[in-house]
């Protein structure tokens, strides 16, 4: 990876991908790096989809658009998986971090590409049990920290509970951490 690390988030609203890509930026901030964590904004509704870019450097970033080459990608959506062009841009030593449940070859069809190290952990099933619900942003997080080391796992994890706490009640608080640290533990390199 380059002297700027690009992030692309692909999800839907109503998952938190614009949050995934700010709480990676906060992360950055609590280790002295430089970031920005912005969203795309097209129709804001419910499930529409939804792209995000972090970029993460150690010295001043003067880019000022959408990320078009990223060096990590992250789908938070399996849905959006051939419908959606996820690898557009990425590099063939890029990374893919995906929320998918099947056979990784079926990904890899539907992505259309064989660039990327690919990555996959089953976000939704993590997010349902740990959370209550399918949003798959905190464990795709854990799951993208465990694959790239791009922050440190335990800023993630303090900056998640920092995120979150006067937000949301402790019970969920509690879901969102297990969900990263789950994903930590089940991401798989395929």
């Amino acid at each position: 990876m380059g002297e700027i690390t690009e992030v692309r988030w692909h999800g839907r609203g109503g998952q938190g991908v614009v949050t995934a890509s700010e709480l990676l930026a906060e992360c950055a901030l609590q280790e002295g790096k430089y970031f920005q964590g912005f969203p795309e904004y097209g129709p804001e509704r419910m499930g529409a989809p939804v792209r995000a870019f972090t970029r993460i450097s150690e010295s001043p970033i003067y880019i000022h658009s959408p990320v078009e080459t990223p060096d990590i990608v992250v789908l938070l959506d399996p849905t959006l998986a051939g419908k959606v062009d996820i690898a557009e841009g990425l590099p063939d030593d890029g990374v893919l971090v995906c929320n998918w449940s099947k056979d990784a070859k079926d990904l890899r069809r539907l992505l259309g590409t064989e660039r990327g190290q690919l990555f996959v952990v089953d976000a939704t099933r993590i997010a349902i049990d740990s959370i209550g619900r399918a949003i798959t942003n905190t464990p795709m997080l854990g799951a993208m920290v465990k694959a790239t080391s791009l922050v440190k796992f335990e800023t993630l994890l303090e900056k998640t509970r920092e995120r979150f706490e006067d937000r949301l009640s402790e019970k969920l608080v509690e879901g969102n951490i297990a969900a990263v640290k789950r994903a930590y533990e089940e991401v798989e390199r395929k």
